[in-house]
Parts: C-alpha cells; structure tokens; sequence
C-alpha cells in the first residue's frame, strides 16, 4: 500500500516519549523508522511501569508501533561505524542527547552529520534546546510544565499548582517535531538540502498559554486557576445532575444562551434576568447563575439531561471514564483503537493516529519492536545496499 511516506527512512536515536512520539507518527505515515537502543537496557521507558504485559511496558507500547529495533553501543567502534552507515542510509536523523559536547564527541552533532549528508534532515529534541541560558540541561514533561506557566493556573481555585496527568509537553513536542520534518520534506524536494531543527520541550509547551498568553501580553491581565471553569464563557463547566453524575455544558454564543434556557424551562426567570441578559454579564454575576443552574439540574438524571441538550442542539457531553471513552461508539467508528498481531504478546492495542488521508492512509504495519528485534535483518539491508 503506498504511504505519505514512501522511501523516507527515520533514525530515531531517542528515548522516553517525546521523540519516540514523534518517531512513530512519521512511521505511521509510511516511513521506514529504525529504534537505536542502549543493549541490555533499550529505550528507558521499557522500564517505566506497572502496568507491564508480558514483560513489556504498557507506556513503551504507546509510542513505539511502526518501527524497527536495533541494540547499538555506540560508544563501540563497531557499532559506532554501523550507527554511521545507518545514518548515511537515512533521511532523518532524530536525536534527544542534550550535549553537544557528548555528540562532538561521537561525530554525531549537527554540524558534522550535515557536512558529510547535506542532504539529512537532522531533528533534535531536548528540554531546552541548543541555545539560551539553560541550554544543555536535562529536560522532562514536568520541568516543562512547571516553567511554561501552565501549572500555575491549572487546577481548583483554592487548591495549589496542578501538573497535567499525561505527558502533553513531551506529546507537544514530538508532534511539532514531525510537523517540522514534514515542512523540511517538503522544502528539500525543492532545495535538495537537509536543515537542523533545534526542538525543545520549553518552547513547545509555551505555546499551550495560547489565550492565556495573549490576554497577558496584550492586556496584562494574568490568569488564575479556573478549575473546570471557563474564564471567558459562562456556562461552561461541569455540572452533577439529581443521580450524581456529571455531565459538561458550553453555551459560546448569545444563540445557545436561548436554546439553553428554553430546554431549562426558565425564559421567564434567567431568560428575564438582567443581570444574565448577555455573556460578559453572566461572567459578572457567575456565582448567582452558577447556583440557580445547579438547582434546576437537581430535578434530573444526567442522561435525561443530555438527551435534551442533544435534541436542542447544545455541546454537551458526559464524563466518561478511560474504558468509556475507549468504548465509545465514535471511538470505534473512526477506528480510534488499533490492533497490531505482537510476537509475544499475540496482539498490541494502540490509539489510532487521528490523521484521516482521502487517499494514501496512515498504516499500521509493525508492533512496538522487542529490544534488539530486527537487529541482523537491519544489518543486512545495510550490506545489501552497500550503505
């Protein structure tokens, strides 16, 4: 089946979750992605667990489908010259080792791979990046949430700084990072020239303030911890129905305002209201209209409340658990969950990549590699080609 990626190789000389993230979504996209792993050891999150399946960790089996596994000690001449020769063969090299001194030392730093593979596309992702004050320092999901800001206002009001449950800095940065290798692909079928992509995981995550940012920069207003409230939009949160369950509602517009209070039965009273007549007076007066809502959402179970809210055609949603969602029957009429055949776990269970092409799909074509697993038949190709 040809790919968006047909003939493209990827090297991927990373570990954790935001290279190998970024990794495996090039190889979902049809690239020949070869894993270089430490022997013995291999990508340090084949460690992070429980849960482990069969020996294999659940968090490695997330980020590593559509790849190649080759155990490699390149502090090893031998297996330093094969690493080479793979990089020879490649059109992208990925790379998440923060020293430049540690890559000069191994001939694999940015400005000596390019020199001798003009055209490569050598992509580093590291906590910093390569230049500023802090360049060189290891780098993890949580330093990144913490100095971006984002925990600063994330969690309950009166509670303290919250770190986000997944990864979303690592996730960030692998996605920006393939994002860039796409466009770099791209300008090289016109250039014929690689370029070096200085990624970080401080930068990637900065763009998460967004609004929050733009609201600070712009009218120096600093935000605060909202919980599951919407700074801006009001009613936009959670809410418990008469059974206890919870659901969400976002009324965004004046429009939805009306519906909204119509399926509430109550245009004669919050329809009436002056002080709710518009959204930022509802922002002025939240706590009023925050408590008249939760009354009136009292008198039913949440289900009966969301069948209304769908039949007047207001965004509302229940909170579902993690086996929920993966239940969902839009997660399974997108094809949202992947099954791929394992060699020792018989089957491996993915989420899909979200990416739909009219014509060239995303494939899923390889499990998440043993450490090592397809070591001689990459050595192989490499005298096959004479790479």
């Amino acid at each position: 089946m040809k790919t968006i990626l047909d003939g493209i190789r990827v090297i991927e000389l990373t570990e954790a979750l935001a290279g190998p993230y970024c990794a495996m979504l090039l190889g979902d996209f049809g690239a020949d992605v070869i894993k270089v792993e430490r022997p013995g050891t291999g990508d340090q999150s084949r460690g992070w667990g429980p849960p482990f399946v069969g020996g294999e960790s659940a968090y490695f089996l997330a980020a590593n489908r559509n790849k190649r596994s080759i155990a490699l000690n390149y502090d090893d001449a031998s297996d330093a010259e094969i690493l080479q020769r793979l990089i020879a063969s490649a059109d992208v090299f990925l790379s998440n080792q923060p020293s430049i001194d540690s890559l000069q030392r191994r001939g694999l730093d940015p400005q000596a791979l390019r020199a001798r593979h003009p055209r490569l596309l050598y992509c580093s992702i590291t906590g910093y990046g390569f230049s500023g004050p802090k360049a060189g320092r290891p780098g993890y999901d949580i330093l990144a949430q913490a100095e971006s800001g984002l925990m600063s206002f994330t969690g309950e009001p009166e509670g303290g700084p919250m770190r986000y449950p997944i990864a979303i800095a690592d996730m960030t940065c692998g996605m920006y990072a393939a994002m860039g290798i796409l466009g770099a692909l791209f300008a090289r079928e016109k250039t014929g020239q690689g370029q070096f992509l200085d990624m970080a995981l401080f930068d990637s995550q900065l763009t998460w303030l967004a609004n929050a940012g733009s609201s600070y920069l712009n009218a120096n207003a600093e935000p605060r911890r909202w919980g599951n409230a919407h700074p801006n939009i009001v009613p936009y949160q959670v809410f418990r129905a008469s059974d206890a369950r919870h659901f969400v509602v976002g009324v965004g517009t004046e429009g939805l305002w009306k519906k909204f209070v119509a399926v509430l039965q109550a245009e004669a009273t919050l329809g009436k209201d002056s002080r709710f007549a518009s959204n930022p007076l509802r922002i002025e007066h939240r706590v009023e209209l925050l408590v008249s809502l939760q009354h009136h959402f009292d008198a039913e179970a949440r289900d009966a409340w969301l069948d209304k809210f769908a039949k007047a055609g207001i965004p509302a949603a229940p909170i579902n658990s993690v086996p929920e969602a993966l239940r969902d029957a839009q997660a399974l009429a997108r094809g949202l969950i992947v099954k791929i055949e394992h060699p020792a776990l018989r089957e491996v269970r993915s989420i899909a990549n979200p990416i739909k092409f009219s014509d060239l799909p995303v494939t899923y074509r390889l499990p998440p590699p043993m450490l090592g697993e397809h070591g001689e038949e990459i050595l192989r190709s490499l005298g096959a080609d004479g790479s």
